[in-house]
Protein backbone atom coordinates (compact mmCIF):
# COMPACT_ATOMS: atom_id res chain seq x y z
CA UNK A 1 0.00 0.00 0.00
CA UNK A 2 2.89 2.61 1.20
CA UNK A 3 4.47 1.75 -2.62
CA UNK A 4 1.14 2.14 -4.06
CA UNK A 5 0.85 5.61 -2.75
CA UNK A 6 4.33 6.44 -3.35
CA UNK A 7 3.73 5.80 -7.41
CA UNK A 8 0.32 7.48 -7.35
CA UNK A 9 1.43 10.70 -5.84
CA UNK A 10 4.52 10.99 -7.73
CA UNK A 11 2.29 10.58 -11.46
CA UNK A 12 0.35 13.21 -9.99
CA UNK A 13 3.25 15.26 -9.37
CA UNK A 14 5.01 14.61 -12.74
CA UNK A 15 1.64 15.25 -14.94
CA UNK A 16 0.81 18.38 -13.16
CA UNK A 17 4.15 20.14 -12.73
CA UNK A 18 4.97 19.79 -16.53
CA UNK A 19 1.38 21.22 -17.18
CA UNK A 20 2.14 23.82 -14.96
CA UNK A 21 5.40 24.60 -16.94
CA UNK A 22 3.69 24.64 -19.86
CA UNK A 23 1.50 27.44 -19.20
CA UNK A 24 2.05 30.75 -19.43
CA UNK A 25 2.33 31.07 -15.31
CA UNK A 26 5.50 32.98 -14.69
CA UNK A 27 5.74 31.62 -11.49
CA UNK A 28 6.09 27.89 -12.65
CA UNK A 29 8.72 28.73 -14.60
CA UNK A 30 11.48 29.54 -12.04
CA UNK A 31 14.12 27.36 -10.02
CA UNK A 32 12.28 28.19 -6.77
CA UNK A 33 8.91 26.78 -7.75
CA UNK A 34 10.65 23.12 -8.69
CA UNK A 35 12.78 23.12 -5.81
CA UNK A 36 9.42 24.06 -4.08
CA UNK A 37 7.16 21.27 -5.62
CA UNK A 38 10.30 18.35 -5.72
CA UNK A 39 11.31 19.56 -2.39
CA UNK A 40 7.37 19.17 -0.99
CA UNK A 41 6.75 15.69 -2.62
CA UNK A 42 9.96 14.07 -1.55
CA UNK A 43 9.44 15.62 1.62
CA UNK A 44 6.02 13.85 2.30
CA UNK A 45 6.83 10.36 0.49
CA UNK A 46 9.71 10.41 3.23
CA UNK A 47 7.70 11.32 5.80
CA UNK A 48 5.12 8.47 4.69
CA UNK A 49 7.81 6.01 4.56
CA UNK A 50 8.98 7.16 8.12
CA UNK A 51 5.61 6.54 9.53
CA UNK A 52 5.00 3.15 8.17
CA UNK A 53 8.78 2.06 9.16
CA UNK A 54 9.06 3.46 12.48
CA UNK A 55 7.29 4.22 15.79
CA UNK A 56 6.99 8.49 15.48
CA UNK A 57 5.09 10.13 18.05
CA UNK A 58 1.03 9.53 16.85
CA UNK A 59 1.02 13.95 16.84
CA UNK A 60 3.53 13.44 14.03
CA UNK A 61 2.27 10.76 12.59
CA UNK A 62 -1.18 12.53 12.13
CA UNK A 63 0.07 15.64 10.28
CA UNK A 64 2.13 13.60 7.99
CA UNK A 65 -1.03 11.41 7.53
CA UNK A 66 -3.23 14.70 6.72
CA UNK A 67 -0.73 16.14 4.82
CA UNK A 68 -0.70 13.30 2.44
CA UNK A 69 -4.52 12.94 2.52
CA UNK A 70 -5.19 16.89 1.78
CA UNK A 71 -2.35 17.09 -1.16
CA UNK A 72 -3.47 13.70 -3.13
CA UNK A 73 -6.88 15.09 -2.74
CA UNK A 74 -6.15 18.32 -4.07
CA UNK A 75 -4.21 16.99 -7.30
CA UNK A 76 -6.71 14.28 -8.16
CA UNK A 77 -8.82 17.33 -8.56
CA UNK A 78 -6.41 19.44 -10.43
CA UNK A 79 -5.40 16.09 -12.70
CA UNK A 80 -9.30 15.84 -13.65
CA UNK A 81 -9.81 19.46 -15.00
CA UNK A 82 -6.21 18.96 -16.64
CA UNK A 83 -7.31 16.22 -18.37
CA UNK A 84 -10.73 17.30 -19.75
CA UNK A 85 -8.46 20.45 -21.06
CA UNK A 86 -6.11 17.53 -22.81
CA UNK A 87 -9.11 15.58 -24.21
CA UNK A 88 -10.67 18.98 -25.49
CA UNK A 89 -7.12 19.80 -27.38
CA UNK A 90 -6.71 16.46 -28.36
CA UNK A 91 -10.70 16.59 -30.06
CA UNK A 92 -9.53 19.93 -31.83
CA UNK A 93 -6.36 18.06 -33.44
CA UNK A 94 -7.64 15.23 -34.33
CA UNK A 95 -10.64 17.32 -36.11
CA UNK A 96 -7.99 19.16 -37.85
CA UNK A 97 -6.57 16.48 -38.70
CA UNK A 98 -8.80 15.28 -40.44
CA UNK A 99 -10.62 18.28 -41.61
CA UNK A 100 -12.23 18.23 -45.18
CA UNK A 101 -10.93 21.28 -46.40
CA UNK A 102 -7.12 19.69 -45.78
CA UNK A 103 -7.65 16.33 -47.48
CA UNK A 104 -5.54 17.46 -50.72
CA UNK A 105 -2.33 18.80 -48.59
CA UNK A 106 0.50 16.04 -48.19
CA UNK A 107 0.48 14.16 -44.79
CA UNK A 108 3.80 15.96 -43.86
CA UNK A 109 2.66 19.15 -44.16
CA UNK A 110 -0.37 18.94 -42.21
CA UNK A 111 1.44 16.61 -39.74
CA UNK A 112 4.36 19.90 -39.14
CA UNK A 113 1.28 22.39 -38.86
CA UNK A 114 -0.58 20.84 -36.49
CA UNK A 115 2.64 19.65 -34.61
CA UNK A 116 2.76 23.36 -33.53
CA UNK A 117 0.83 24.68 -30.55
CA UNK A 118 -2.82 24.86 -30.95
CA UNK A 119 -4.34 28.52 -31.44
CA UNK A 120 -6.66 28.88 -28.93
CA UNK A 121 -9.42 32.47 -28.78
CA UNK A 122 -8.88 34.01 -25.83
CA UNK A 123 -11.53 33.76 -22.77
CA UNK A 124 -11.56 37.18 -21.30
CA UNK A 125 -8.12 37.83 -22.19
CA UNK A 126 -6.38 34.56 -21.74
CA UNK A 127 -6.47 31.17 -23.60
CA UNK A 128 -9.01 28.52 -23.05
CA UNK A 129 -5.96 26.06 -21.20
CA UNK A 130 -4.86 28.85 -19.04
CA UNK A 131 -8.54 29.96 -17.90
CA UNK A 132 -9.17 26.25 -17.48
CA UNK A 133 -5.17 25.85 -14.87
CA UNK A 134 -6.39 28.61 -13.30
CA UNK A 135 -9.72 27.64 -12.43
CA UNK A 136 -8.04 24.22 -11.39
CA UNK A 137 -5.47 25.87 -9.24
CA UNK A 138 -8.22 27.08 -7.15
CA UNK A 139 -10.84 24.32 -7.12
CA UNK A 140 -8.06 21.86 -6.16
CA UNK A 141 -7.13 23.72 -3.39
CA UNK A 142 -10.89 24.03 -1.69
CA UNK A 143 -10.70 20.67 -0.16
CA UNK A 144 -7.96 22.05 2.62
CA UNK A 145 -10.61 24.25 4.26
CA UNK A 146 -12.94 21.12 5.00
CA UNK A 147 -10.41 18.87 5.16
CA UNK A 148 -8.38 20.94 8.00
CA UNK A 149 -12.06 21.51 9.61
CA UNK A 150 -12.26 18.16 10.08
CA UNK A 151 -9.30 17.18 11.54
CA UNK A 152 -9.79 20.43 14.16
CA UNK A 153 -12.93 19.71 15.20
CA UNK A 154 -15.10 16.75 13.59
CA UNK A 155 -13.01 13.67 14.58
CA UNK A 156 -14.11 14.12 18.03
CA UNK A 157 -17.80 16.13 17.48
CA UNK A 158 -19.04 12.56 18.99
CA UNK A 159 -23.08 12.75 17.62
CA UNK A 160 -25.49 10.55 19.55
CA UNK A 161 -28.00 8.99 17.53
CA UNK A 162 -31.18 7.56 18.84
CA UNK A 163 -33.01 4.39 17.14
CA UNK A 164 -35.85 2.28 18.02
CA UNK A 165 -36.02 -1.14 17.83
CA UNK A 166 -39.65 -2.75 17.25
CA UNK A 167 -39.39 -6.70 17.94
CA UNK A 168 -42.34 -8.49 17.65
CA UNK A 169 -41.16 -11.20 20.06
CA UNK A 170 -39.11 -9.32 22.37
CA UNK A 171 -40.09 -10.35 26.00
CA UNK A 172 -42.37 -7.93 28.17
CA UNK A 173 -39.60 -7.29 30.12
CA UNK A 174 -37.37 -6.26 28.13
CA UNK A 175 -39.32 -3.15 26.55
CA UNK A 176 -38.10 0.03 27.01
CA UNK A 177 -34.64 -1.79 27.19
CA UNK A 178 -31.95 0.75 26.35
CA UNK A 179 -28.27 -0.22 24.60
CA UNK A 180 -25.46 1.53 23.66
CA UNK A 181 -23.41 0.76 20.67
CA UNK A 182 -19.65 2.56 19.53
CA UNK A 183 -17.63 0.92 17.36
CA UNK A 184 -14.11 1.22 15.48
CA UNK A 185 -12.18 2.99 18.73
CA UNK A 186 -8.93 2.69 16.57
CA UNK A 187 -7.43 3.89 19.79
CA UNK A 188 -3.71 4.11 17.80
CA UNK A 189 -5.03 7.32 16.03
CA UNK A 190 -6.41 8.81 19.23
CA UNK A 191 -4.06 12.49 19.81
CA UNK A 192 -6.74 13.96 22.46
CA UNK A 193 -7.72 11.86 25.55
CA UNK A 194 -9.73 14.54 27.09
CA UNK A 195 -11.60 14.63 24.09
CA UNK A 196 -11.81 11.08 23.69
CA UNK A 197 -12.98 10.78 27.33
CA UNK A 198 -15.46 13.50 26.75
CA UNK A 199 -17.33 10.68 24.54
CA UNK A 200 -17.42 8.11 26.85
CA UNK A 201 -18.92 10.68 29.72
CA UNK A 202 -21.68 11.42 26.87
CA UNK A 203 -22.39 7.80 26.55
CA UNK A 204 -22.87 7.18 29.97
CA UNK A 205 -24.94 10.12 30.90
CA UNK A 206 -27.28 8.23 28.39
CA UNK A 207 -27.31 5.46 31.40
CA UNK A 208 -27.93 2.37 29.10
CA UNK A 209 -29.04 -1.58 30.37
CA UNK A 210 -26.56 -2.94 28.33
CA UNK A 211 -23.07 -1.59 25.90
CA UNK A 212 -22.00 -3.12 22.78
CA UNK A 213 -18.46 -2.65 21.11
CA UNK A 214 -18.52 -3.58 17.42
CA UNK A 215 -14.78 -4.34 17.21
CA UNK A 216 -11.51 -2.29 15.52
CA UNK A 217 -9.98 -1.54 19.21
CA UNK A 218 -6.85 -0.96 17.75
CA UNK A 219 -5.63 0.15 14.38
CA UNK A 220 -2.42 -2.70 14.78
CA UNK A 221 -1.42 -4.07 17.74
CA UNK A 222 -2.38 -3.71 21.76
CA UNK A 223 -0.31 -1.46 23.08
CA UNK A 224 -1.76 1.24 21.17
CA UNK A 225 -5.07 0.69 24.49
CA UNK A 226 -2.12 1.30 27.05
CA UNK A 227 -3.27 4.90 27.58
CA UNK A 228 -6.94 4.18 26.89
CA UNK A 229 -8.17 1.56 28.68
CA UNK A 230 -8.68 3.33 31.79
CA UNK A 231 -10.79 5.62 29.70
CA UNK A 232 -12.97 2.85 28.08
CA UNK A 233 -13.07 0.50 31.39
CA UNK A 234 -15.38 3.54 32.39
CA UNK A 235 -18.48 1.81 30.05
CA UNK A 236 -20.10 -0.31 32.57
CA UNK A 237 -23.86 -0.92 32.31
CA UNK A 238 -26.29 -2.99 34.69
CA UNK A 239 -26.72 -6.00 31.97
CA UNK A 240 -23.29 -5.61 31.02
CA UNK A 241 -20.45 -4.61 28.20
CA UNK A 242 -20.18 -7.38 25.17
CA UNK A 243 -17.69 -6.45 22.45
CA UNK A 244 -16.43 -8.55 19.26
CA UNK A 245 -13.39 -8.35 17.31
CA UNK A 246 -12.68 -6.44 14.10
CA UNK A 247 -10.45 -7.18 11.23
CA UNK A 248 -7.81 -4.09 12.31
CA UNK A 249 -7.66 -6.18 16.00
CA UNK A 250 -6.05 -9.67 14.48
CA UNK A 251 -2.54 -7.52 13.90
CA UNK A 252 -2.56 -8.64 9.75
CA UNK A 253 -1.76 -4.88 9.00
CA UNK A 254 1.20 -5.00 10.82
CA UNK A 255 2.62 -8.99 11.50
CA UNK A 256 1.09 -9.76 8.22
CA UNK A 257 -1.42 -12.58 7.28
CA UNK A 258 0.99 -15.35 8.39
CA UNK A 259 1.00 -17.14 12.03
CA UNK A 260 3.39 -16.14 14.10
CA UNK A 261 4.50 -16.21 17.38
CA UNK A 262 4.73 -12.16 17.91
CA UNK A 263 1.24 -12.12 16.29
CA UNK A 264 -0.57 -14.36 18.13
CA UNK A 265 1.10 -12.69 21.43
CA UNK A 266 -0.59 -9.70 20.60
CA UNK A 267 -3.80 -10.88 20.12
CA UNK A 268 -3.89 -12.40 23.46
CA UNK A 269 -2.67 -9.22 24.73
CA UNK A 270 -5.49 -7.56 23.19
CA UNK A 271 -8.04 -10.21 24.38
CA UNK A 272 -6.75 -9.29 27.66
CA UNK A 273 -7.76 -6.12 27.38
CA UNK A 274 -10.94 -6.48 26.93
CA UNK A 275 -11.03 -8.54 30.00
CA UNK A 276 -8.94 -5.95 32.19
CA UNK A 277 -11.73 -3.09 31.44
CA UNK A 278 -14.72 -5.72 32.18
CA UNK A 279 -15.81 -6.08 28.73
CA UNK A 280 -17.46 -9.50 27.83
CA UNK A 281 -15.50 -10.29 24.21
CA UNK A 282 -17.67 -12.89 22.30
CA UNK A 283 -15.53 -15.50 20.25
CA UNK A 284 -18.22 -17.50 18.37
CA UNK A 285 -20.46 -17.93 21.40
CA UNK A 286 -23.57 -16.33 22.98
CA UNK A 287 -24.56 -15.01 26.08
CA UNK A 288 -28.80 -15.44 27.68
CA UNK A 289 -29.54 -11.75 29.38
CA UNK A 290 -31.98 -12.54 32.27
CA UNK A 291 -34.68 -10.08 33.42
CA UNK A 292 -37.75 -11.31 35.61
CA UNK A 293 -37.36 -14.87 34.56
CA UNK A 294 -37.53 -14.14 30.76
CA UNK A 295 -34.41 -13.99 28.32
CA UNK A 296 -33.28 -12.76 25.45
CA UNK A 297 -29.40 -13.92 23.35
CA UNK A 298 -26.91 -12.11 22.53
CA UNK A 299 -24.49 -13.43 20.31
CA UNK A 300 -21.16 -12.44 18.61
CA UNK A 301 -18.86 -13.88 16.16
CA UNK A 302 -15.06 -12.99 15.37
CA UNK A 303 -14.95 -10.56 11.73
CA UNK A 304 -16.38 -12.38 8.99
CA UNK A 305 -16.39 -9.95 5.78
CA UNK A 306 -16.57 -10.49 2.20
CA UNK A 307 -14.08 -10.07 0.18
CA UNK A 308 -10.50 -10.00 1.20
CA UNK A 309 -11.44 -9.04 4.60
CA UNK A 310 -10.84 -12.12 7.59
CA UNK A 311 -13.84 -14.78 7.19
CA UNK A 312 -12.86 -15.74 11.08
CA UNK A 313 -16.50 -15.99 12.44
CA UNK A 314 -18.31 -19.39 13.05
CA UNK A 315 -21.98 -18.19 13.04
CA UNK A 316 -23.10 -21.36 13.35
CA UNK A 317 -20.97 -22.03 16.37
CA UNK A 318 -22.37 -19.04 18.20
CA UNK A 319 -25.66 -20.10 17.81
CA UNK A 320 -25.51 -23.19 19.73
CA UNK A 321 -27.74 -23.23 22.40
CA UNK A 322 -29.94 -19.87 20.95
CA UNK A 323 -33.04 -22.08 19.33
CA UNK A 324 -35.46 -21.35 22.24
CA UNK A 325 -34.24 -17.92 22.19
CA UNK A 326 -37.36 -15.16 21.75
CA UNK A 327 -34.88 -12.13 20.36
CA UNK A 328 -31.69 -12.89 19.07
CA UNK A 329 -29.68 -9.49 18.93
CA UNK A 330 -26.01 -10.69 16.86
CA UNK A 331 -22.35 -8.69 17.01
CA UNK A 332 -20.61 -8.74 14.07
CA UNK A 333 -18.31 -6.24 12.66
CA UNK A 334 -18.90 -6.46 9.35
CA UNK A 335 -21.97 -5.22 7.59
CA UNK A 336 -21.33 -7.72 4.64
CA UNK A 337 -21.45 -10.64 6.97
CA UNK A 338 -25.93 -9.74 7.19
CA UNK A 339 -26.29 -10.11 3.77
CA UNK A 340 -23.37 -13.37 3.09
CA UNK A 341 -25.08 -15.22 6.26
CA UNK A 342 -26.88 -13.84 8.84
CA UNK A 343 -30.08 -13.27 6.37
CA UNK A 344 -30.54 -17.01 6.20
CA UNK A 345 -31.11 -17.49 10.33
CA UNK A 346 -33.01 -16.31 12.20
CA UNK A 347 -31.15 -13.54 13.99
CA UNK A 348 -33.19 -10.21 14.85
CA UNK A 349 -31.00 -7.91 14.57
CA UNK A 350 -27.51 -7.33 13.86
CA UNK A 351 -25.07 -4.52 14.95
CA UNK A 352 -22.28 -4.03 12.97
CA UNK A 353 -19.34 -1.20 12.01
CA UNK A 354 -16.41 -0.94 9.79
CA UNK A 355 -17.67 1.02 6.97
CA UNK A 356 -16.70 4.35 9.13
CA UNK A 357 -18.76 6.20 6.59
CA UNK A 358 -15.49 7.01 4.91
CA UNK A 359 -15.63 9.77 7.49
CA UNK A 360 -16.39 11.85 4.65
CA UNK A 361 -20.15 12.87 2.85
CA UNK A 362 -23.79 14.10 4.25
CA UNK A 363 -25.87 12.72 6.65
CA UNK A 364 -29.22 13.81 7.61
CA UNK A 365 -32.42 12.77 8.62
CA UNK A 366 -33.63 11.86 5.59
CA UNK A 367 -31.19 11.76 3.25
CA UNK A 368 -27.56 10.40 3.51
CA UNK A 369 -24.62 10.16 1.66
CA UNK A 370 -21.16 9.17 1.41
CA UNK A 371 -18.22 6.92 -0.98
CA UNK A 372 -19.07 4.28 1.14
CA UNK A 373 -22.25 3.50 -0.25
CA UNK A 374 -20.42 2.53 -3.63
CA UNK A 375 -18.31 -0.02 -1.86
CA UNK A 376 -21.16 -1.33 0.87
CA UNK A 377 -24.78 -1.50 0.14
CA UNK A 378 -25.53 -1.30 3.95
CA UNK A 379 -22.90 1.43 5.28
CA UNK A 380 -24.52 3.84 7.56
CA UNK A 381 -27.47 3.29 10.11
CA UNK A 382 -30.72 1.12 9.92
CA UNK A 383 -31.28 -1.37 7.35
CA UNK A 384 -34.47 -3.86 7.29
CA UNK A 385 -35.06 -6.76 5.24
CA UNK A 386 -37.51 -10.09 5.66
CA UNK A 387 -38.45 -8.72 8.91
CA UNK A 388 -34.63 -8.44 10.04
CA UNK A 389 -32.71 -5.93 11.00
CA UNK A 390 -29.46 -4.85 10.46
CA UNK A 391 -27.34 -0.95 12.08
CA UNK A 392 -24.34 0.26 10.51
CA UNK A 393 -22.51 2.15 13.13
CA UNK A 394 -19.89 4.82 11.50
CA UNK A 395 -17.54 4.43 14.16
CA UNK A 396 -16.00 6.36 17.43
CA UNK A 397 -12.49 6.98 15.89
CA UNK A 398 -11.37 7.27 13.21
CA UNK A 399 -8.30 5.91 10.56
CA UNK A 400 -5.74 7.16 7.74
CA UNK A 401 -7.23 11.11 7.75
CA UNK A 402 -7.35 11.95 11.73
CA UNK A 403 -10.82 13.53 11.29
CA UNK A 404 -14.12 13.53 10.08
CA UNK A 405 -16.19 15.91 7.31
CA UNK A 406 -19.81 15.23 7.83
CA UNK A 407 -19.64 11.81 8.56
CA UNK A 408 -19.19 12.46 12.58
CA UNK A 409 -18.22 10.07 15.01
CA UNK A 410 -21.46 8.16 16.16
CA UNK A 411 -22.72 6.70 19.97
CA UNK A 412 -26.02 5.18 19.26
CA UNK A 413 -28.52 4.61 21.76
CA UNK A 414 -31.10 1.98 21.03
CA UNK A 415 -34.48 1.15 22.81
CA UNK A 416 -36.27 -2.37 22.41
CA UNK A 417 -39.64 -1.90 21.63
CA UNK A 418 -42.24 -5.02 22.08
CA UNK A 419 -44.87 -5.27 18.98
CA UNK A 420 -44.81 -4.16 15.42
CA UNK A 421 -43.13 -1.00 13.60
CA UNK A 422 -46.03 1.60 12.90
CA UNK A 423 -46.70 2.47 9.82
CA UNK A 424 -46.00 5.74 7.96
Amino acid sequence: MLIFNAILLLVFDVYIFFALRATKIKAAKTKWFSFVWWGYSIALLLGLYISAKFNLPLAYRSVILVAFFMTAASKFIFIVILLLDDIRRGGIWVAKLFSPRRRNESLPERVEELSEPLPEKPVNGISRSEFLTKSGIIVASLPIFPLSWGMISGGYDYKIIRQKLYLPHLPASFHGMRIAQISDVHSGSFYNKKAVLGGIEMLMGEKPDAVFFTGDLVNNVASEMRDYQDIFAKLQADLGVYSVLGNHDYGDYYFGREDSAAKRKNLKSLKETHQVMGWDLLLDENRDLTVNKEKISIVGVENWGTGRFPKKGDLKKALMGTEESPVKLLLSHDPSHWRAQVLDTDVDVMFAGHTHGMQFGVRGEHFQWSPAKYVYKEWAGLYEEQNKKLYVNVGYGFLGYPGRVGILPEITVFELIKGEKPKA
